[in-house]
């Protein structure tokens, strides 16, 4: 007995065309995963966490030689606004505090690049 060989023709698929994606539709996207995500569903949404490091703002400024008039003034800051977070009475947002930290390692960087946008 022998086995009846057949042949069938292998058919290649070309890879389909993927739709290239507005920025509007991506950012749509992107929210409704952040909807997804913060009511629990596991919608395979990309998520990445940053730590914001927190900055001893006067140790900086001490560290660098200057008043709170002169480094609030050099780095943009209020003041007032830099009195209380020395003081406690207030703290800078993650934003501000990643700048701080930047200052903090990298003043000549952070002068240089206030020095060019102003």
């Amino acid at each position: 007995m022998t086995a009846k060989k057949t042949s069938q023709a292998t058919v290649k698929k070309a890879p389909l065309a993927r739709k290239r994606q507005t920025v509007g539709g991506s950012i749509v996207e992107g929210l409704q995963q952040a909807i997804a995500w913060t009511k629990g569903a596991d919608d395979h949404v990309r998520v990445t966490l940053v730590h914001v490091p927190q900055v001893d703002v006067r140790r900086v400024r001490r560290k660098m030689g200057l008043s709170q008039a002169q480094f609030a003034s050099k780095f943009g800051f209020p003041p007032a606004t830099l009195r209380n977070w020395e003081q406690g009475r207030s703290h800078p947002d993650a934003p501000t505090r990643v700048l701080l930290a930047a200052i903090a390692k990298h003043p000549e960087a952070v002068e240089d690049a206030l020095g060019k946008a102003g």
